[in-house]
């Protein structure tokens, strides 16, 4: 345990960010699972707000932005896959 009242605070702080952190983190999995279980009318809707929700999270610094990117991408494939059958 901290013994200085800036190292205290520095520990409540840091607790607060990791509430917050872990929340949004838990928030960007569920929209790209939505994305991966959406059928083909939804699913570009529900990409669109995947990926404000990424760039939201890299741009606040709570995800690299290559670990953005990559899950943008990967969250693009999905919603291909289901768009794919439906386009022929």
């Amino acid at each position: 345990m901290a013994n200085k009242k800036s190292s205290k605070k520095d520990l409540r702080r840091i607790a607060k960010r990791t509430v917050r952190n872990k929340g949004t983190k838990t928030a960007l999995k569920t929209f790209v699972k939505k994305v991966k279980q959406s059928d083909a009318t939804t699913a570009v809707t529900a990409l669109n707000t995947a990926v404000a929700a990424i760039d939201k999270a890299a741009q606040r610094g709570i995800i690299h932005k290559n670990a953005a990117a990559r899950r943008k991408s990967r969250a693009a494939r999905a919603a291909n896959k289901v768009l794919q059958p439906a386009a022929k």
